[in-house]
């Protein structure tokens, strides 16, 4: 028979053990962090975009041509 009590209680326990822990120099740094791989990861898919349209233009002129 499960105890949801208990479950709920551990887990909001050990929650705030790790919230008491984190330093807000650790919160920014992830923070920074995020927004940076957010950016990374839409510029990459951005050029992958425009070469993969690119690399498309250049097939279809190619097979026009023969």
């Amino acid at each position: 028979m499960e105890n949801t009590g208990t479950k709920a209680g551990t887990i909001g326990g050990t929650f705030l053990t790790v919230a008491a822990n984190i330093q807000n120099s650790d919160v920014l740094k992830t923070i920074v962090l995020a927004a940076i791989g957010a950016i990374v990861s839409f510029s990459v898919s951005l050029l992958m975009k425009l070469l993969i349209l690119k690399l498309r233009k250049q097939w279809s002129k190619q097979e026009k041509g023969t």
